[in-house]
């Protein structure tokens, strides 16, 4: 099977860095092919261009598609399973990571679809996995962590994932406290994936 992680921050010393690896290796314990989108090593551009916009915004979809977003298309095409991996930065995901949004859900693609084009693939697995710094006790008492779920599950996730989950790893501030918990929850995650998959 294959799994696409689209990893999202930019330090490698980050501990969202050692939950990458530690998913890169779950995952390769069950024979899993694997491809990572690290959006800052590709340095992949965020922001939506004018000709992009016009694309998008006017729905003209004779109008090219640029090739990094081809090439996210084509790994997306090729995923079973597919897991956003990054850190929460104030209640949302990092820029980057939402200008991949932004522009690989491109119209036609992944909605508004035409006859000419060939549509987004409905996806049988997708999961968020995010460190945070609050406990998860206290992004649920703010309504946080219900409002990521909407946006991430609900919306960019949506109808284009046959089974969703969001893993909030919480209380990096105490990290020592947490860890060995978020590398349970972890396997929890890896497991379900398995059984999804028989």
């Amino acid at each position: 099977m294959n799994a696409l992680i689209v990893y999202c921050h930019p330090s490698k010393k980050s501990y969202t860095h050692a939950v990458l690896q530690q998913i890169q290796t779950l995952l390769a314990q069950e024979n899993w092919q694997i491809e990572v989108s690290d959006l800052y090593a590709l340095d992949f551009q965020s922001d939506m261009s004018e000709a992009e916009y016009k694309r998008e915004g006017f729905a003209e979809v004779d109008l090219p598609i640029p090739p990094d977003v081809k090439a996210e298309h084509q790994k997306l095409e090729w995923a079973d399973c597919v897991l956003f991996v990054y850190p929460v930065w104030w209640s949302d995901c990092p820029a980057k990571l939402k200008g991949w949004f932004d522009r690989v859900y491109s119209v036609g693609y992944a909605y508004g679809h035409r006859p000419q084009m060939q549509p987004m693939k409905t996806i049988p697995f997708g999961a968020v996995i995010c460190t945070a710094g609050h406990p998860n006790a206290f992004l649920e008492e703010i309504n946080i962590a219900q409002s990521m779920q909407t946006v991430m599950l609900g919306d960019r996730l949506g109808k284009r994932f046959t089974n969703k989950e969001m893993l909030i790893l919480g209380g990096t501030l105490d990290l020592e406290k947490v860890r060995s918990e978020h590398e349970e929850k972890l396997r929890e995650l890896t497991l379900k994936i398995k059984t999804c998959f028989g």
